[in-house]
């Protein structure tokens, strides 16, 4: 019987060692899984309303064209000194307006949220302002200055087969915009 014991106390000691293995492998597959699909969090850039007078240059009435079908127009205007409001228009009189979004300045970062998703402002500087995204939105976007008619908004994401996108909009401001 003792040749017995000893033969089942090895069988059973290497099957908790290879079922510690299978569980730590699994464990390391899952980790290495959720790191690969999970976006890192963006770090935010700290900004004051001091530093948000930089961004005036984009009030105004803007028509955005590029790759696409027909132009879009938009405006640009900052409510008080920390809420910019954002109006997308049905056409170039700018009469209807059909979408209003805010990107406001809470705890020292800029951003704007709509639902599960939002971005939120990583790099900003007399010309620029870089976003991006918070919760389940997929795409950076930034608005670089060109001169004091025109800037570009520049959208980044990648495809669904991981490939990186970019999408140009050329924004114009409109004759009589501030």
């Amino acid at each position: 019987m003792p040749a017995m014991n000893t033969q089942y106390r090895f069988l059973a000691t290497l099957t908790i060692i290879s079922l510690m293995f299978v569980i730590g492998a699994c464990r390391a597959q899952s980790n290495q899984s959720s790191t690969q699909t999970a976006s890192p969090s963006p770090q935010p850039k700290t900004i004051t309303a001091a530093d948000l007078t930089k961004l005036r240059w984009i009030e105004g009435s803007w028509k955005g064209t590029g790759d696409i079908d027909k132009p879009f127009y938009e405006r640009y205007k900052f409510e008080n000194e920390t809420t910019l409001r954002v109006e997308t228009l049905a056409d170039e009189k700018f009469a209807e307006v059909t979408d209003t979004s805010r990107f406001e300045l809470k705890d020292g970062h800029f951003g704007s949220s709509s639902g599960e998703s939002g971005s939120v402002a990583i790099a900003f500087d007399d010309n620029s302002i870089t976003f991006a995204p918070l919760g389940k939105a997929r795409n950076s976007f930034r608005f670089q200055r060109e001169s004091a008619d025109s800037w570009k908004a520049i959208l980044n994401w990648k495809a669904a087969d991981g490939t990186p996108k970019e999408r140009v909009y050329k924004m114009e401001r409109m004759p009589g915009s501030n």
